[in-house]
């Protein structure tokens, strides 16, 4: 049988964290009941520098059960980096990993179906949002903007998959190669290549606490999820270049007929106005090279991703 461990990245969960581990006991045990994972399968927190009782509620729960065990970040360093840091510390002892919020908003009847689909043949099973009532509509709103944006910048990810999925032990140590600092695991594990599939996954509300994805943590993951897999906004300043340049000899055209036919007065705010959105256009196209050099710097420092300063 399978040694299943199930990774859930925590940022200030103390509230939501003993509901959720009642249900992933409830999970693991009817998979052992069933024979589809081993009885040493369980789960890994990993505390992504909370400042909350979040640790501690962890240490807690591995003292009353081994099968819950924990991963105590140094310090905080982001959801994307906090997920790869429980399945590189989980690979060791694991057959396949499943990765999901500790909220338990995604549906803990679809893990059943992912370890189905990994017997089948499959490394990675990717849990798709069929439904988003529970959640707020703004961020409905804004996340369905971002997976179609990321789709027309050319980032081949998986649509409506945020991070809920199974990974396999091969699966694992392929995603273990990719060695870029600018993490986005969503545009990632796809180029592994490996068999893949997936199952729906029903959103429900959070049971407890507040959700510390905010609206500029999300932006901020679209923007590093684009400029990481895509050259597209690159590509667009230059379009914009070329349509500024078309732009510029309509309006020489223009001038020259104006100064023809004796018609053109002189014009400050129009003129202003022009300098202003063209430095406006040039600071933008700059900003966004900017971006791409500032990935590259970063990459070649070759920093750690993460530091573990406990485990369980």
């Amino acid at each position: 049988m399978m040694h299943l461990t199930i990774v859930c990245p925590c940022f200030n969960e103390q509230e939501v964290l003993e509901q959720s581990a009642q249900q992933l006991t409830a999970v693991l045990d009817d998979l052992v009941a069933k024979e589809k994972i081993s009885p040493d399968s369980g789960v890994l927190f990993v505390n992504d520098g909370s400042r909350d009782r979040t640790w501690e509620i962890i240490c807690s729960l591995h003292a009353r059960d081994a099968r819950f065990r924990g991963v105590n970040l140094a310090h905080n360093v982001g959801h994307q980096y906090a997920i790869l840091a429980g399945m590189m510390t989980a690979k060791e002892w694991s057959d396949a990993v499943i990765t999901m919020d500790a909220d338990l908003q995604d549906d803990t009847r679809c893990i059943e179906q992912m370890v189905d689909a990994y017997a089948e043949g499959n490394d990675v099973v990717y849990g798709v949002k069929v439904s988003r009532t529970a959640d707020p509509f703004m961020k409905r709103l804004t996340a369905q903007m971002f997976y179609k944006l990321q789709k027309s910048m050319g980032v081949d990810a998986v649509y409506n998959h945020a991070d809920f999925r199974l990974l396999s032990l091969r699966a694992l140590e392929a995603l273990e190669s990719f060695k870029e600092s600018n993490l986005y695991l969503r545009g990632m594990i796809p180029m592994i290549g490996f068999n893949s599939t997936t199952v729906d996954d029903v959103i429900s509300e959070r049971q407890a606490g507040e959700s510390k994805y905010t609206l500029g943590k999300m932006l901020n993951l679209a923007f590093d999820g684009i400029t990481s897999f895509s050259i597209k906004p690159l590509l667009a300043v230059i379009t914009i270049g070329i349509v500024f340049v078309l732009i510029s000899i309509g309006i020489l055209v223009y001038v020259i007929w104006s100064l023809c036919a004796h018609t053109a007065v002189a014009g400050w705010a129009s003129l202003m106005l022009s300098v202003w959105f063209v430095g406006g256009v040039i600071l933008i196209a700059v900003g966004i090279v900017g971006v791409y050099v500032g990935k590259a710097y970063t990459e070649t420092k070759s920093r750690p991703r993460y530091i573990i300063q406990d485990i369980l």
